[in-house]
């Protein structure tokens, strides 16, 4: 078992960039825990179980931080030393704020019931194209070294990505589910 001092990116064998081959990592991980699962160690003292238990917590952490692009980018920005957490207002611009507002309005506006699924699927491909754009802009910043203006598109895909969410709760509740 490898230690527990490489990043995610190291330990996934992985560049570290924004844009992940996601069938490698998946491939990896399969290969990670196979080697490492705690099953493997059962006859093994007590101390080398336990490293087992901490290495496969390990893995999962880490192949669920980078599968997601959204917590893929906030790891690449604390790995950058920028805490992602506190947001100022220099994060966030007018231009993102009023976009936020209308697309919220668009949503709001929708009727409750099924007649609103065409237009909710609509919103839903707007969104996922911005969103699509924001990650590739977040990747070109980053990519560039440009760690704040990249902490920035992360803040537009944090809203957007929640946004993503609400449209899909919307669905679910139109559709009684």
């Amino acid at each position: 078992m490898q230690g527990n001092r490489q990043n995610f990116f190291q330990l996934f064998d992985l560049n570290q960039s924004f844009d992940v081959d996601v069938d490698k990592l998946g491939d990896r991980y399969r290969q990670l825990q196979s080697e490492s699962h705690p099953d493997r160690f059962a006859g093994a003292e007590e101390s080398e179980r336990l490293k087992a238990v901490q290495f496969t917590s390990l893995i999962n952490e880490a192949y669920n931080t980078l599968k997601q692009p959204l917590a893929r980018a906030a790891y690449l920005l604390q790995l950058h030393g920028e805490d992602t957490e506190q947001v100022s207002q220099a994060d966030l611009g007018m231009e993102l704020l009023m976009e936020q507002m209308q697309l919220r309005e668009s949503l709001d506006e929708l009727p409750g019931d099924e007649s609103a699924l065409p237009r909710l699927e609509e919103l839903k491909a707007e969104v996922q194209e911005k969103f699509a754009a924001r990650q590739q802009q977040f990747a070109t910043a980053l990519e560039a070294g440009e760690v704040q203006a990249a902490k920035k598109v992360f803040h537009e895909m944090q809203f957007l990505h929640k946004l993503l969410k609400e449209i899909d709760q919307g669905e679910e509740q139109r559709l009684g589910y």
